[in-house]
């Protein structure tokens, strides 16, 4: 990726805007995109007639026919207007989405009208390699040796999480096959079943190197999993925190290792993996004898934004190996935040030491001086990243792509030859002989996958923002610390917010406290009340005021998202935040979950203090406004069934 000062990129200037402020030039540019496309054609073999003449274009069925096309995309965008979800707006503060950046938008419909398909480079010869520079990008930004790693684009979070899986299981299998294999085995210094199954990535991997100099990797690839299957329980254990995301159950799933075989790890107060009982699940496996498949730690969990502890999961991994001799895949779920990473390094893809870091912010005007990020255990988790074999992180989220657009970045680029595959048809050796062989060129992208088609615009999309918009301090930097600082200054707003008061009763709202990411979790409490089911529906009722499932979210004046924290996914940790709030422990014991609403604040738009301070006075009349609607549909129910009584 090519380094720049971009010290006076302005982020307004990257969006299409709220009120579609930059409407002139996403239009002008919008054309160019079309127009070009339409030069292109025409341009093609001018020598060649036009296939459907003048006055066939004006026949009576012709004219129709585009007359029909006209009334069904004016149907469908009367459909979409009526019930979209406006991510754009400030007024939208719940999922991880927001505004797109123009320059995605624009060069994925440039891309789009040439359809090329990524699972083959001949089907995609421009596009392909857009994918694998965006995949070297994104594995730079994450400390990744570039001659060594390898990334790409996936359609979502999920399916990255199944690739890293798929490699994990793979790894673990290439041992027990070499130690299979007549010729192949005498390269195994120890062939024990545990030294087997608990070898060190990077030494699997130097065993592929070893085997391809004997001309037996195909031979043994054929003995691992990809050839025999999996022996249910034989490869160990996964572990993942209760705050996982569903799609590690799923890849247990599909890949026929047996949800049995997930072990949760525990999370702490400040709804990270508890690193303590995470060092105790992994001793005892070990003295069990029972292997460990990979552990994932999530940076940026889906509901509360924390961050794992990456630095002390890399060091457990080191004390196992010394201590020992086992070790296990470590696979970094990012989807969420791993493009804050970014925020860490300089121009020249340096990693920022934490007081420096700090003073750039501040002095460059990227946070203002009243906001602090990140906490210092944040700052050396992304530090760590580098260590992961593997790492997913969508670009649709704190990329600010259109969808869809996941990624995963692996370590080392060797692994890919344990889930590479070859298909005649699709797939063709290309001659070196007489051009310029690119480097990226050494991994087919098609074969090395778990998708079939993809969508090349998708790959134009990241590119094209990652070479506008640097993964560093002054690119990606500027755009994410815009929502961080508006979910700090939220969070004390919230905090500090005097006390609703609506006919004879109070309401206060109240946000958790110092999330690691810009993921803020708050509720509405009335004051006097006791009872934490009444207080989860006060707040589930608002959601419904505040969200599509108001039925009208165009007209509709805030909308937000929810979710619940229950014991089964948190334990007793929300208890807490319920003892904060006045509810007794007998309370959360009863009920066992807390409902909160959730925003995801990643809006850019309010990042000067002036424009959110009068956002936040709109938001609070809004507030009051839904609490009066409550009431107010509370009053009549209570007066029908008065009546119906009488």
């Amino acid at each position: 990726m090519t380094n720049f000062n971009n010290s006076k990129m302005n982020v307004d200037a990257l969006f299409l805007g709220p009120k579609s402020e930059n409407a002139v030039f996403f239009r002008e540019m919008m054309e160019y995109a079309v127009t070009e496309h339409m030069h292109w054609r025409s341009g093609y073999h001018p020598e060649d007639p036009e296939y459907v003449t003048t006055v066939e274009r004006y026949a009576p069925e012709y004219r129709d026919t585009l007359y029909r096309t006209e009334g069904i995309l004016n149907q469908l965008s009367s459909k979409l207007k009526t019930t979209s979800i406006p991510w754009f707006s400030p007024r939208y503060l719940g999922h991880m989405n927001a505004d797109t950046l123009m320059i995605s938008n624009l060069a994925y419909v440039m891309a789009m009208m040439y359809n090329p398909n990524n699972c083959a480079q001949e089907s995609s010869p421009t596009t392909t390699v857009l994918e694998l520079e965006a995949g070297a990008d994104l594995c730079a930004m994450f400390g990744y040796d570039p001659n060594r790693a390898w990334g790409h684009i996936t359609s979502g979070g999920t399916v990255a999480n199944y690739e890293g899986l798929w490699v994990a299981r793979n790894i673990k299998t290439l041992p027990l096959a070499i130690a299979k294999h007549p010729q192949a085995k005498q390269l195994l210094k120890d062939s024990s079943e545990k030294a087997l199954l608990n070898m060190q990535t990077s030494a699997v991997l130097d065993l592929i190197d070893e085997l391809k100099k004997r001309g037996l990797f195909e031979d043994v690839r054929e003995m691992t999993c990809r050839g025999e299957g999996v022996e249910q329980g034989r490869l160990g254990k996964l572990l993942v925190p209760q705050s996982k995301h569903y799609s590690w159950l799923k890849a247990m799933d599909i890949l026929g290792l047996g949800q049995q075989n997930i072990v949760q790890l525990p999370v702490d107060g400040s709804y990270r993996t508890d690193t303590d009982q995470m060092r105790q699940i992994v001793f005892s496996l070990i003295e069990r004898g029972e292997p460990i498949l990979a552990i994932v730690a999530v940076v940026g969990t889906t509901e509360t934004g924390a961050i794992d502890n990456v630095a002390e999961l890399i060091e457990l991994r080191r004390e196992c190996e010394a201590r020992f001799g086992v070790s296990f895949y470590i696979h970094i779920d990012a989807a969420y935040a791993g493009y804050a990473c970014a925020m860490f390094r300089d121009e020249n893809n340096q990693f920022i030491e934490y007081d420096t870091l700090i003073k750039r912010y501040h002095s460059e005007g990227i946070f203002p001086s009243d906001v602090i990020w990140p906490k210092p255990d944040v700052y050396q988790s992304f530090k760590a990243l580098q260590e992961a074999d593997s790492i997913t992180v969508d670009p649709h989220k704190v990329g600010f792509i259109p969808y869809a657009a996941g990624a995963i970045c692996m370590k080392d680029k060797r692994i890919v030859d344990l889930i590479s595959y070859h298909a005649a048809y699709v797939f063709e050796e290309v001659a070196e002989k007489g051009r310029k062989a690119d480097k990226q060129q050494n991994v087919l992208l098609g074969s090395s996958i778990m998708e079939g088609s993809k969508a090349g615009a998708t790959a134009a999309a990241v590119w094209a923002a990652h070479r506008l918009v640097p993964l560093n301090i002054l690119g990606y930097g500027k755009v994410i610390a815009a929502g961080l600082t508006t979910a700090n200054w939220m969070i004390e707003s919230m905090n500090h917010c005097d006390v609703f008061k609506i006919e004879d009763r109070e309401f206060q709202i109240v946000a958790m406290p110092s999330p690691d990411f810009h993921m803020v979790n708050f509720m509405f409490k009335e004051v006097g009340n006791s009872s934490l089911e009444r207080q989860n529906q006060l707040n589930k009722r608002l959601y419904e005021l505040c969200s599509y499932a108001a039925g009208r979210s165009y007209t509709n004046n805030f909308l937000t998202s929810s979710t619940s924290l229950t014991s089964e996914e948190y334990g007793n940790n929300p208890r807490n935040f319920c003892r904060e709030m006045g509810f007794s422990d007998q309370e959360w014991d009863k009920t066992q979950s807390l409902y909160v609403l959730r925003a995801a604040i990643m809006t850019h738009c309010l990042r000067d203090k002036q424009h959110f301070t009068a956002f936040w006075e709109e938001l609070r009349n809004i507030f009051e406004g839904k609490l009066q609607q409550l009431i107010d549909e509370e009053n009549k129910l209570t007066h029908s069934k008065q009546k119906i009584a009488l």
